[in-house]
């Protein structure tokens, strides 16, 4: 029984992995982001030709976290980044007040795609260190993020080269995703059966193919 409860403890607890895409127009900031997470330094950058890739350990949970090119020709290659993504972080230059409709567009665009229909959103507003820029409110005006009545999403104020915002993004990320999890794949199991079996329908479950799974409902015990 010890052994048991120490493999229902590792599983429980042992730590999560999620799979994130970045994607925005060129020149956002996605890769210094990318690359402040990960190293916790700025680094020189140069524009995304294809993608970086790239797992962030943050608070038992491990990222891998794709950045793809923003340039307009490449942007087109995104869907192919789509499969198995339980996160979307979008990155808005907020200085950039030319080109925020076209981040709209693509935004919308992709987030059209049967691919991501269970994906959270997170849209970092970058650059909030240039005098100019947008704040979170006035983006989330102009990329019409009060229209998605069918998606969990959150805006960021961020600046990539002081990392201000960037965990507060991860910790809305981790949390969401998590959620997201607990109420499709409930592990409440422990029913009307004794604790072995009920340790044993537990192991089970999680051993068994997704497609295979049994779900329960709780019924509770009569009086004897």
């Amino acid at each position: 029984m010890g052994l048991t409860f120490t493999k229902l403890f590792s599983r429980l607890f042992a730590k999560k992995e999620m799979r994130i895409l970045m994607v925005g127009l060129d020149a956002a900031g996605k890769t210094t982001i990318l690359y402040k997470l990960k190293l916790g330094e700025i680094v020189t950058t140069i524009p995304t030709i294809g993608f970086n890739v790239e797992t962030v350990e943050y608070k038992n949970i491990s990222f891998t976290v794709w950045d793809v090119g923003g340039q307009d020709k490449i942007r087109p290659l995104w869907r192919h980044y789509f499969q198995n993504t339980q996160g979307l972080i979008f990155v808005v230059d907020s200085n950039d007040r030319d080109r925020v409709v076209e981040a709209r567009d693509e935004l919308h665009r992709m987030l059209n795609e049967d691919e991501l229909r269970d994906a959270v959103l997170l849209v970092f507003a970058n650059k909030q260190d240039l005098p100019n820029a947008m704040n979170a409110a006035e983006i989330t005006d102009k990329l019409g993020l009060h229209s998605l009545r069918q998606r969990h999403w959150y805006i960021q104020s961020t600046c990539a080269t002081s990392g201000e915002g960037l965990y507060e993004g991860l910790d809305w990320l981790s949390n969401n995703i998590a959620n997201k999890a607990s109420i499709r794949y409930p592990i409440l199991l422990f029913l009307r059966a004794s604790p072995t079996q009920s340790t044993n329908a537990f192991f089970n479950f999680f051993e068994e193919p997704q497609e295979k799974k049994t779900f329960f409902k709780f019924q509770p015990m009569q009086q004897i």
